[in-house]
């Protein structure tokens, strides 16, 4: 009998955990240029930086021509904007029911209490002001889209690619030879995913051990219940929130459709990037869960940039760790500051690693909390990165199963079928 070939999640998961047991190893070697230039700055970043690099080097391309399509395949625009708006409520409604379960959390658990503020070093925040609602609102519409396209502006080359698409639409037989260069430079770009995921594992070994080599186990003693805490609403918010909307939506197995998107899950887990993860994610979501290409191209790179489930409940919990460690009260009128500025600050944040501490700051200024509590996350953040980036793009494919279930772009057998992706 042929022997059974590997599939790529049982690779990552082997790269994630030798990266994890190397990484604890190398934080106990005594400093100096073997542990510090040699391995942690040298052979781990040099592996983890040329996958994360050489996804990221096609998350604009993927994005913008996915959309396109996505939009001048939808053919009667009534429908469009029936699933845009579908799309964006269910990620803004579940984003809020996410922060709010994270502040019940945190005033359970109480995360801050007894911990010495006495060693915190100050945060400069002078650069990250709190941009107004209306400013973000107003600069979602690209002033130069080739700018947008070369800055990587996510929520512009949004818009620009939408508008796009509905102008192909609406052009009928005259753009059908643009909309068939879109298909084939979406086809090329999946090629070169497929390329790039070769990579995959050796990656994630690259990026985990960093991690653990430079932060360690001890480092997580201090704030081992905001870990808890966040670990635990994520938890929750995914079996208990997705679960329950996925169910009643849906009428399928909530646990069918994680066993399918574990992969997806695992590769934004490791690389703490939605925007990384987003080729598989479309990849499994098409061929292995039977959603139509034209709601997959649609749904789940905008979820990449506005959803952000899983952040949320970090920052939740993070907020009420510092306003305790701070001593300072936390009113029911901050509660709802905080739930409504972490859903507004969701829109347009980039799904690369470190950006939900900047959405952090945001809150922290929002409700007057004292940035420096910053300081005390930073030094673990990739930790709660991992776990919300996988969150994250768990609530994107679950908003794009039910949108694809309701429009009847979803092929139930596919989803119930035992198919496996390729190694």
């Amino acid at each position: 009998m042929a022997k059974k070939k590997m599939g790529l999640a049982s690779k990552v998961l082997i790269g994630l955990v030798i990266g994890v047991i190397v990484g604890v190893l190398v934080y106990n070697l005594p400093d100096g240029t073997f542990k510090d230039k040699i391995l942690i700055d040298g052979i781990f970043q040099l592996v983890g930086q040329l996958f994360l690099r050489g996804i990221m080097m096609l998350v604009v391309p993927l994005v913008f021509i996915s959309l396109v399509n996505g939009a001048a395949s939808m053919g009667d625009i009534k429908k469009l904007g029936r699933v845009g708006i579908k799309t964006i409520s269910f990620y803004l409604v579940t984003t809020a029911i996410a922060i709010t379960i994270s502040l019940v959390l945190g005033f359970l658990i109480n995360p801050g209490i007894g911990l010495d503020m006495g060693n915190i070093d100050a945060v400069d925040v002078s650069a990250n002001e709190t941009t107004p609602l209306v400013q973000i609102l107003y600069e979602m519409v690209p002033s130069n889209p080739i700018q947008a396209l070369s800055e990587g502006n996510m929520l512009q080359i949004i818009v620009f690619a939408i508008l796009t698409g509905i102008a192909l639409s609406i052009i009928g037989k005259k753009g059908t030879k643009v909309l068939e260069l879109f298909e084939q430079l979406n086809e090329l770009v999946m090629k070169l995913v497929d390329m790039i995921m070769v990579l995959a594992p050796i990656g994630v070994f690259g990026l985990v051990a960093r991690t653990f080599g430079e932060v360690g186990i001890n480092a997580l003693v201090p704030i081992l219940k905001v870990v808890a805490g966040v670990y635990l609403g994520l938890i929750i918010h995914g079996l208990v929130v997705y679960g329950g909307l996925f169910k009643g939506f849906t009428g399928l197995s909530i646990k069918k459709f994680y066993k399918k998107f574990h992969p997806a899950m695992a590769i934004g887990f490791s690389t703490a990037s939605s925007n990384a993860a987003l080729p598989l994610s479309l990849d499994i979501v098409e061929n292995e869960m039977g959603i139509s290409k034209d709601i997959a191209a649609f749904s789940l790179p905008l979820g990449a940039t506005i959803n952000m489930d899983g952040t949320a409940i970090y920052q939740g919990v993070a907020a009420i760790f510092i306003a305790q460690v701070f001593n300072v009260p936390v009113t029911m009128s901050m509660a709802a500051t905080i739930v409504l500025t972490a859903t507004l600050a969701s829109i347009g944040t980039a799904g690369v690693p470190g950006a939900g501490s900047i959405m952090l700051l945001m809150v922290l200024q929002s409700v007057g909390l004292p940035p420096e509590g910053l300081g005390l996350i930073l030094g673990v953040d990739r930790i709660f990165d991992m776990g919300r980036t996988a969150m994250n793009i768990t609530g994107d494919a679950v908003c794009t199963t039910i949108i694809a279930k309701q429009e009847n772009e979803f092929d139930e057998d596919v989803f119930n079928s035992e198919k496996k992706l390729k190694a």
